[in-house]
C-alpha cells in the first residue's frame, strides 16, 4: 500500500513502451503532435469494502441521529447540520470516547464511501475500538437556510475548512461538544477524542488538533488538501520547525491526486508526502497509505475500518 510515486510512474512508462510496441505491429506510426502528447494517468482503481465495512450478522447497531441545524455563533450567519452516532453500548453516565469527523453529509452515510457509522458498529462490537460517540457535521451555509451548493458543498466550506488559525477548533470545543454533552456524557481525555476528514476537511482536523492538543490527539487525514487554498502548504515547515505535539496522525493519499507539475505548493500528493517526511522527521507517532487514485473518498473509506484500529490501537493504556 506504501507506493512511491516514483515506481508507479515507472510502471505506467513500462505499461506506455509495451501498448506502443504492439500499436507498431498493426498500425502506422502515430504523427508527432499525437507522439508528444502527455501521458495519462491510469484510470481509477475501484477499492473494495472489506467486512468490517458491512452489516454483519449479531453486531449490535448502534443509532444514528439527526440531522440537527445549528447555528454558530464562531461562524456568525452560518447553519449547518451535524449527525450523532450513538453506539449500541453506550452506558448513560460513563463517558465516551469521541470521533467528530467533517462533511458529515457524507460521513454519516451508510451506503456511501466512508461507512462510519457501520464501520464503528463492527469495531466497537470487536473491542478494536473504545466505546465512542460520533459527530458527523457539514460546514456551516452562509445565511439563514442550509443549502448544499448545487448538490454539493455548503458555501462557507473553504473558510471554515482551509482557514488556518483556531477558529475551527473552538467552534467545536466552545459549542458543538458542549452541545452533544448536553444529552450524552463525553470523555474530557484528549487521547480519547479523535478528529478525521477528507480533502479540506482533513487538513482541517489536522489544524484542530495541532491548535488544541489539549482536547484532541488522534487525527485521520485523507486526500488532505495541505496546499495553498488558504496558506495550508505551510504545514511540512510548521511541522519541522515546531515542537514535537502530542498528537498521532494517519495520513492516507491516492499518488495522482489533484497534481500541478507547475506549482508544487498546489500539488496535492506532493504535499501529503511532504507531510509525511515531516512527521517522520520529527518523530511523530504516524503512519501512512498511499495508492493508486485520484482525489477521491474511495481508497481512504475502504481502508476506514483499518485507520480506525491502529488509531485506537492502545486505548486505554
Amino acid at each position: 500500500m506504501k507506493t512511491s510515486r516514483a515506481l508507479s510512474v515507472t510502471l505506467l512508462a513500462i505499461s506506455l513502451v509495451a501498448t506502443t510496441w504492439a500499436a507498431d505491429e498493426t498500425k502506422p506510426a502515430a504523427d508527432a503532435k499525437t507522439a508528444e502528447a502527455p501521458a495519462q494517468p491510469p484510470p481509477p482503481p475501484k477499492y473494495p469494502f472489506g467486512p468490517d465495512s458491512l452489516p454483519q450478522a449479531g453486531v449490535p447497531q448502534g443509532k444514528l441521529e439527526g440531522p440537527f441545524l445549528f447555528r454558530s455563533q464562531v461562524f456568525t450567519n452560518t447553519v449547518r447540520k451535524y449527525w450523532v452516532y450513538v453506539p449500541a453500548q453506550y452506558q448513560a453516565g460513563k463517558p465516551a470516547c469521541v470521533l467528530v469527523f467533517q462533511d458529515g453529509q457524507r460521513a454519516s452515510k451508510t451506503n456511501g464511501s466512508i461507512r462510519l457509522p457501520q464501520v464503528m458498529d463492527n469495531l466497537i462490537a470487536k473491542h478494536e475500538m473504545p466505546v465512542t460517540i460520533g459527530i458527523f457535521i457539514t460546514p456551516g451555509s452562509r445565511g439563514e437556510e442550509y443549502r448544499e451548493v448545487g448538490g454539493g458543498n455548503p458555501n462557507n466550506r473553504s473558510v471554515e475548512y482551509d482557514s488556518l488559525g483556531d477558529q475551527y477548533a473552538r467552534f467545536l470545543i466552545d459549542e458543538i461538544l458542549p452541545e452533544v454533552g448536553k444529552t450524552y456524557q463525553l470523555t474530557q481525555d484528549p487521547a480519547g477524542r479523535a478528529i478525521g476528514g477528507f480533502s479540506s476537511g482533513a487538513i482541517c482536523a489536522f489544524n484542530v488538533a495541532w491548535e488544541r492538543p489539549d482536547q484532541f490527539r488522534k487525527v485521520i487525514s485523507c486526500i488532505g488538501s495541505f496546499t495553498n487554498i488558504r496558506g495550508g502548504h505551510v504545514f511540512p515547515k510548521r511541522v519541522r520547525e515546531t515542537d514535537k505535539k502530542p498528537i498521532r496522525v494517519f495520513v492516507e493519499d491516492t499518488l495522482h491526486d489533484l497534481p500541478n507539475p507547475t506549482d508544487p505548493n498546489r500539488d496535492w500528493h506532493v504535499q501529503n508526502e511532504a507531510m509525511v517526511a515531516a512527521l517522520k522527521e520529527k518523530g511523530y507517532d504516524f503512519t501512512y497509505a498511499f495508492a493508486e487514485g485520484v482525489h477521491s473518498d474511495n481508497h481512504g473509506g475502504s481502508i476506514m475500518p483499518d485507520m480506525l484500529r491502529w488509531l485506537w490501537r492502545d486505548y486505554p493504556k
